[in-house]
């Protein structure tokens, strides 16, 4: 039987067990995850934490909705044992009427092809670490190579656990700048995931400083169980002309092989990143973004041009 839950009925530590034992569980489903990215996350659980699916449900002039939050790539449906389509439908059925608007990426585990639900494919990077480094680089394409020589030569050097307000502040000034995305709130709530990893032992922020000593790159690292996930990075004009990314990368595919982790480089549908992904070696893997609007009109289409473009 599955059980919908609202953010104090969840018991967190069941709750972890499950994520931690499921055969699909990730870092965005852990409870101090979820907490930090979105508060009074809500909950669908068959029988006693079996299966489980988080529910980011926000709520605005007095309608319920789900949209994926920020810094989580992959939510859905999470199990200990094997998951069929016919059991994701069943969540999805389970999803509380309240909820007219449902806007999410299910995991790369959710198989919901033959339902009649018309996802969205959304591409992801990942890099096997289960062979030597020469080995790794040796898959490396030619314009990966030729960059990372070019960054050898510039006498950058890579440090550990830089603080997590310098990375965000040279994605602020530079890239993060153009988008305009995220709002004061978003980056303080990547500030608090940062140092509740870092606390938490799972949490690693690399800087590349260039031979001036500038930072000029730098990148958060979350670790679950044999995953790496690249989740956020930054760098500024220098880094550009100094490869320094290349050179971030490649060092920490050199410190982390031969060992049966996985770099997650989670994404990109970009173009221009999903090249920069695959020049070391890394595998496309797709997962499904599941839009459903179960208003009726007039609502519907409202909601269709508030939320459709988020």
């Amino acid at each position: 039987m599955i059980t919908h839950l609202i953010s104090s009925q969840i018991d967190h530590e069941k709750w972890d067990e499950c994520i931690n034992n499921s055969f699909n569980g990730n870092a965005y489903a852990l409870s101090w995850f979820l907490n930090f990215a979105h508060p009074e996350w809500e909950a669908l659980i068959e029988n006693d934490y079996e299966t489980v699916m988080p529910l980011p449900v926000s709520r605005k002039y007095g309608m319920s909705y789900v949209l994926q939050p920020y810094f989580i790539q992959q939510l859905g449906v999470f199990s200990k044992t094997k998951l069929y389509p016919d059991k994701i439908r069943e969540f999805l059925d389970a999803i509380p009427p309240k909820v007219k608007y449902l806007d999410i990426n299910l995991n790369i585990h959710n198989k919901i092809d033959g339902l009649n639900l018309s996802p969205t494919k959304n591409r992801n990077y990942m890099l096997d670490l289960v062979l030597d480094y020469e080995s790794l680089k040796s898959n490396y394409n030619e314009n990966t190579k030729r960059n990372l020589g070019k960054a050898l030569k510039n006498g950058l050097q890579l440090l550990k656990n830089i603080k997590p307000a310098e990375l965000i502040n040279l994605f602020r000034e530079n890239k993060g700048s153009d988008l305009n995305t995220f709002a004061d709130n978003d980056y303080k709530t990547l500030e608090r995931i940062i140092y509740m990893s870092m606390h938490k032992g799972v949490g690693f922020v690399y800087g590349v400083y260039d031979k001036e000593n500038q930072l000029c790159a730098a990148a958060f690292f979350l670790r679950h169980r044999n995953n790496l996930i690249f989740l956020f990075s930054g760098s500024n004009e220098r880094a550009r002309q100094n490869r320094a990314m290349f050179f971030l990368i490649d060092s920490i595919i050199k410190n982390n092989s031969p060992s049966p982790k996985t770099l997650d480089f989670e994404g990109s549908n970009d173009d221009n990143l999903a090249r920069f992904y695959k020049g070391f070696g890394a595998k496309e893997v797709l997962y499904d973004r599941l839009k459903i609007n179960r208003a009726v009109f007039p609502l519907k289409n409202l909601i269709n041009i508030y939320l459709g473009s988020k």
